[in-house]
């Protein structure tokens, strides 16, 4: 089972609903961060092993997330051609907030809002990378600066996650 939360964890749904699907997973609550490093040191992970769920428009009133390990980015020619799709993008802060229930920064497909059409969470893709490296992975819990550590392939089960090859190593920025 999950471990002892402490009076400093947040209720948010993904802390419920990762309580509720009986999967072994410990908070970290460490508040804000300025890196990918720094979230991966205060978590005791390597970058590689921080999720980022990012929220991907496929259609007017269609998404999906995408987890990308922290050291990736999201290869937009593959992620078309896996959906058989020739434009995707990503909504802005308000639309992705509207859709998940989760403010940008906070976004996990744990507890959040499901498709309004036909009531079920949106897809997952998980990268393929996030299954073939070893070692736990570090996810958003639904609040700035709080994340669940968690068996990765618990994480895929439990989502019913689509892997496969998205991302590539990230582009140094000028």
């Amino acid at each position: 089972m999950a471990a002892p939360e402490t009076p400093d964890t947040p209720d948010t749904p993904a802390i419920r609903a990762l309580a509720d699907t009986g999967i072994e997973y410990q908070v970290t609550v460490h508040g804000p961060v300025r890196s990918l490093e720094e979230a991966a040191e205060v978590r005791g992970l390597d970058p590689r092993q921080i999720l980022k769920t990012l929220v991907v428009r496929r259609a007017e009133g269609e998404y999906l997330y995408v987890l990308v390990p922290g050291d990736r980015e999201i290869s937009w020619p593959k992620l078309r051609t896996l959906l058989g799709v020739n434009r995707l993008s990503m909504p802005d802060k308000d639309v992705a907030r509207d859709v998940t229930g989760y403010e940008r920064g906070t976004i996990t497909p744990f507890g959040a809002l499901p498709d309004p059409t036909s009531g079920r969470p949106w897809p997952v893709i998980a990268d393929a990378l996030i299954v073939s490296r070893e070692g736990p992975v570090s996810i958003g819990a639904g609040a700035h600066g709080v994340a669940a550590t968690l068996d990765t392939q618990q994480l895929v089960e439990i989502l019913d996650a689509r892997i496969a090859d998205v991302t590539e190593p990230l582009t140094p920025r000028a």
